[in-house]
């Protein structure tokens, strides 16, 4: 079976229809959410549950992995350190630094994904700045864009 591409032609949209669309998207907006099971029963979805399942299936849309774990959830200095993308040694070293708070479990030291996740926030947030305070110095100088002479793509 072959399939045939359909081009369509574009379609005018008068000021009247224009405002049924607005009309239309003003209602949906304001509307409630609603799951409904196989057996047809409705649970009515609270917008912020509804727009964390649109942001899941976007990320699930576009092949992102997706692991959900709730604030109170422990973490292991394994787990942790995954998170953050770092080697578990330098992690302990930020939990012996206080960087990160940690609680103990018996001889294991176990983390809160809350405190994991807002020092990974607060570590990207100064990355970022960092990199916007290169590249507005480069700007300035008139450097941001050239490529120096003793550049070496390793070709």
């Amino acid at each position: 079976m072959m399939l045939q591409e359909e081009t369509t032609l574009p379609v005018h949209i008068t000021p009247g229809e224009q405002e049924e669309i607005k009309e239309i998207y003003e209602k949906l907006r304001q509307a409630e959410a609603k799951l409904v099971g196989p057996d047809g029963r409705t649970e009515i979805l609270p917008n912020n549950v509804y727009s964390f399942l649109l942001r899941l299936l976007a990320d699930l849309k576009a092949g992102n992995s997706v692991t959900i774990l709730q604030s109170k959830h422990e973490l292991t200095t394994v787990e942790a350190s995954k998170v953050l993308g770092v080697s578990r040694q330098y992690f302990i070293q930020l939990l012996e630094k206080g960087e990160i708070p940690f609680h103990m479990a018996g001889t294991h030291r176990r983390i809160y994904v809350r405190d994991v996740l807002a020092y990974k926030a607060k570590r990207d947030t100064a990355r970022r700045k960092t990199l916007d305070d290169l590249a507005k110095r480069e700007f300035v100088k008139g450097d941001y864009g050239k490529v120096p002479d003793d550049f070496h793509t390793g070709k």
